[in-house]
Order: C-alpha cells, then structure tokens, then sequence
C-alpha cells in the first residue's frame, strides 16, 4: 500500500519553503535581517495572490517571487549607494557662482513649481503609483501591493504620468529641458 502524496499547500510543506527561502536570501544579501524581511514579503505577497490554486507547483513560484524581491532589493541598494556618493560629492565641491545665483536659484524654484502643477494634473492614482517609484524607490511590485491594484497596472499608471510630465513640460514655453 504507497502513502498518500504530501499536500504541496499544507502548512508543513511552507515551513520548509520557509526556510529554504530564508536560507536562499541570506545567502544572497549582507544582511540577515534584509533576508527575514524578505523572507516574509515573499509569504505576504503569496497571501495576497489571488490566483493561488492555480499555482501548480508552490514552490517554484516562492521562489520566483524572491527572486524578484532580491532584485528590487540590490536596485534600492545601488539607487541608495549612488546617491549617498552623488551627495558626498556635492559636499566636497566647492560653491559655484551658479549656485550662489539668485537667477538661477529662482529659475529652480520655478522649475520646480511647473512640476508640481503638471504632478496636480495627474489622477490620484497615477500621481501616487509615480510618487511611490521616483521618490520612494518602491518596486513596481511593491507598489501594486500597497495600491491593491495589478503590477500591469502599475506599470501603466507609471508611463502615463511620466509620459503626461514630458508632454506637459516640454510644451510649456517658459521650460529649459536639460540636454
């Protein structure tokens, strides 16, 4: 008489996805705490997906979901080391006649008040999906988890701002564009 197959859902089996996957995350990160927190974004975000039973095989897809979130994770890492870099650059340069410009310090501001106008034209939605990526380095995936909407969806709420922001201050005629 064989035994039954193991349930590949049971709590048991996610135990051991559990730690494979903690093991796999911190093999990769310099940080043991980045890969707990990992670990758990990978079982939330499983949580959340709706399409779950369909899943043919549970442990491949867990593994795939942590794979994405290490290479969201390096992405922050790098966008965080080079500002840290372009910062402490900044610091070590000496003061330049531009930056003491009062021209040139009122032509920033006022650059800076178009965008906000262009930013007010945007959806609610769009302008958070777009806020979230460019300010506060989420993940298109992460973004689509705090939103509740899909990551497809996220990536054209996030095309559309930025193609509205390009249209809108390119045509503005009082806009320098950068080369």
């Amino acid at each position: 008489m064989s035994r039954p197959k193991p349930d590949p859902l049971s709590a048991d089996a996610f135990r051991g996805f559990y730690a494979d996957i903690l093991h796999f995350l911190r093999k990769r990160t310099d940080n043991a705490s980045d890969a707990a927190d990992m670990t758990q974004d990978v079982f939330t975000q499983w949580l959340d997906y709706r399409d779950r039973a369909k899943v043919e095989q549970p442990r491949a897809f867990l593994f795939q979901m942590a794979r994405n979130l290490l290479r969201d994770h390096w992405r922050r890492q790098k966008v965080r080391h080079t500002a840290h870099s372009d910062q402490a650059d900044r610091d070590a340069e000496p003061v330049t006649d531009e930056q003491n410009d009062p021209m040139a310090a009122a032509q920033r501001l006022q650059r800076l008040e178009q965008l906000k106008e262009v930013l007010a034209e945007l959806s609610p939605r769009r302008r958070e999906a777009l806020m979230l990526h460019r300010f506060e380095g989420l993940s298109q995936a992460q973004i689509a988890e705090r939103m509740g909407i899909s990551t497809s969806m996220v990536e054209k709420h996030i095309a559309f701002a930025l193609l509205h922001c390009k249209r809108r201050l390119q045509s503005d005629p009082g806009t320098e564009q950068p080369e």
